[in-house]
């Protein structure tokens, strides 16, 4: 199933995701006159951090929309399939900041992301890690049973442990110098159907237009014990995956 990026919906609803990617820009480290991919830049929020630091930023992603909200901010921004990298050793770093996790073919995202690094090169990024968004994908496989629907078939998401992604970069010939998986429960800015017609539109996609309103609500009601607090601030139960590793010979 299609996901599709509004740049205004989601600096309106989303804006936390480039916010709390703060801390990975940090890890990075990024160096003046470096040459950085960003891969799966989203908007350019993150990006413009990283050319202020006096990088020399390529930012990349599939969506055609916030690719064109990216150039809207001077950025060298490209619509690129993370999956089907033609990099050569061009990079000095790839960073990566809540874009990894919607790719399922992560080997090969893997393989392109060492092809594009120079030697030596470092792969810094932060992901959906295993257990992420967990009350979402429980609340989808119940209401979509009910209408004979696996939701399996419609999950968009590749969440692994640190067991699973370490042994993916190991076998490409990364040194992993440093990964955490923790949890990182996060507050919403409004109500939680606004994540749900952002993030969730795969398996909304699963019914028909008409169904997708109710659909919306029947989830919501699962979530609204476990996610809504007495305050009426949603949280959700995101879990991330943090690493650094760099490309060997």
């Amino acid at each position: 199933m299609s996901q599709t990026w509004d740049p205004d919906t989601y600096a309106k609803h989303a804006r936390f995701v480039s916010d709390l990617g703060a801390p990975v820009v940090d890890l990075l480290q990024p160096q003046s006159g470096e040459r950085i991919l960003d891969l799966g830049c989203g908007d350019g929020a993150l990006t413009e951090r990283l050319q202020k630091a006096g990088s020399l930023v390529v930012a990349i992603d599939s969506s055609p929309e916030q690719v064109s909200a990216a150039l809207k901010r001077g950025l060298d921004a490209r619509i690129i399939d993370a999956s089907a990298l033609s990099f050569n050793q061009e990079f000095d770093a790839v960073f990566s900041n809540a874009s990894l996790h919607w790719i399922q073919d992560a080997k090969a995202v893997i393989d392109g992301v060492w092809r594009a690094l120079k030697p030596n090169g470092r792969f810094v990024a932060e992901l959906g890690g295993a257990g992420n968004v967990e009350s979402f994908r429980e609340a989808f496989q119940c209401a979509l049973a009910t209408r004979d629907i696996d939701s399996n078939a419609a999950d968009p998401w590749y969440f692994p442990t640190t067991k699973q992604y370490r042994a993916l970069l190991a076998a490409r010939g990364f040194s992993v110098r440093s990964m955490k998986l923790f949890p990182r429960p996060t507050p919403l800015p409004g109500d939680i159907t606004h994540w749900l017609e952002l993030f969730a539109q795969p398996f909304l996609k699963a019914v028909n237009a008409a169904d997708r309103p109710t659909l919306i609500q029947e989830v919501r009601g699962q979530l609204k014990s476990k996610l809504q607090g007495s305050d009426g601030i949603w949280l959700v139960d995101y879990v991330r995956l943090r690493f650094v590793a760099t490309r060997t010979e």
